[in-house]
């Protein structure tokens, strides 16, 4: 994940340390506010959410997530994600 450098705190003590915040993204998931760290994938949300893969169906901002591209579909700001799980039976 990219590191967001505070310029104001190194010039202000005078030092090369420097103050390192993890990039947040505001989304909604099922309906919630959610905040994630910037570059997480639909792959990375639901294991975050203990959601196994094969067994939902994702769809960001109205669109089906194919399962084989979880990986690569990054969330950004506002996005809006609704995860349903998928039940057999008879």
């Amino acid at each position: 994940m990219p590191l967001m450098t505070n310029p104001s705190s190194t010039a202000a003590h005078g030092s090369r340390d420097r103050e390192s915040a993890t990039a947040l993204v505001h989304i909604v998931c099922n309906g919630q506010p959610r905040t994630v760290a910037s570059g997480v994938t639909v792959a990375d949300l639901l294991v975050e959410l203990a959601l196994p893969p094969r067994q939902v169906a994702v769809e960001v901002n109205l669109e089906l997530v194919p399962r084989a591209v979880h990986t690569e579909r990054t969330l950004v700001e506002g996005d809006c994600v609704e995860i349903v799980s998928l039940v057999g039976g008879g």
